[in-house]
């Protein structure tokens, strides 16, 4: 199931949290939903999920909104943080008051408690798990529907080095099976070995969104006011140079240096020259830059041709 953001946007009083991002997630795939503290990730869940009205644009799941789902809880499962449990209460009684707000059966509740690693613990008391542990349950909670789509904020949170391994071939595997599975994350080292997919924001603006590998092959952009001009000039030297927008250029095949060169051989004025690709570290951290004040250019999967 596809989930998609179509010109989405959000204003709380002077504040624009979320700025017209449209992006695309494709099934069967992990995506990471990457962003500095304040870009809009948390309102852009929550948004998906039906908790925030949007002020303009549409979130969808599939082709519909969340709160039009006609079993919005089979459909999606989210984990946004790990509370919204009574410390009393044992994990097995937990999950069985959700599976019957999910309509799933009681013999789902084991069925996912195995699933997360914890069985041995569910008839412990909520209050006495560790936070990882708790993360673990908040997963099993969103996975007793079964859903196509997963969405996670900052799941491995309170995981030791094995349940982060573990994490990540869960999520791997549930991505195998067709899901679509949206992680927000800090944790850039683990985002590179988990997800196929990533989503940039800044500010409330997407600033990329395409395949990882797209990042880390190795991509120059460019902003001048004359990118049809630089453009024809590349490709002329065999490299590979198309649009992102009106101003930016994404290369391949050439490095910062040789674009560069290039520009000052046909005095062509450079308002921003990056070499985005080396990592997905490198990639964000261009990306979500806060030295750049102008309006961020978005690049997008397909002006990296990935």
């Amino acid at each position: 199931m596809i989930v998609s953001a179509r010109a989405l946007t959000k204003q709380f009083g002077r504040v624009r949290a979320v700025d017209d991002l449209t992006f695309e997630l494709p099934a069967g795939r992990v995506t990471g939903f990457l962003g500095p503290n304040g870009a809009g990730k948390t309102t852009t869940l929550r948004m998906l999920l039906g908790l925030v009205e949007p002020t303009a644009g549409e979130a969808l799941i599939g082709d519909r909104r969340y709160v039009d789902l006609p079993k919005p809880r089979r459909a999606v499962g989210a984990v946004l943080e790990a509370t919204g449990y009574h410390p009393g209460r044992r994990g097995r009684d937990h999950l069985r008051i959700l599976a019957g707000l999910a309509g799933a059966s009681r013999d789902r509740v084991d069925h996912v408690f195995d699933q997360v690693g914890l069985l041995d613990v569910a008839d412990r008391r909520v209050g006495g798990y560790s936070l990882g542990m708790r993360q673990r349950l908040g997963l099993a909670a969103a996975l007793l529907g079964d859903p196509e789509v997963l969405i996670l904020d900052e799941p491995a949170n309170g995981l030791d080095p094995e349940g982060i391994a573990w994490l990540r071939s869960l999520l791997r595997s549930l991505a195998g099976e067709g899901r679509t599975i949206l992680v927000s994350s800090h944790v850039l080292s683990e985002v590179a070995q988990t997800v196929d997919h990533v989503v940039i924001i800044n500010r409330g603006q997407l600033r990329f969104a395409g395949p990882l590998r797209a990042l880390e092959r190795g991509a120059v952009t460019v902003r001048t006011p004359r990118p049809e001009q630089l453009r024809a000039n590349l490709v002329s030297r065999g490299y590979e140079a198309t649009t992102s927008d009106a101003s930016t250029l994404v290369v391949h095949g050439a490095t910062a240096a040789q674009v560069g060169h290039v520009a000052a051989t046909e005095r062509i004025e450079l308002h921003a020259l990056t070499d985005s690709g080396a990592s997905l570290e490198e990639a964000f951290l261009s990306l979500t830059s806060p030295d750049d004040r102008s309006a961020p250019a978005a690049i997008t999967a397909e002006g990296l041709r990935a």
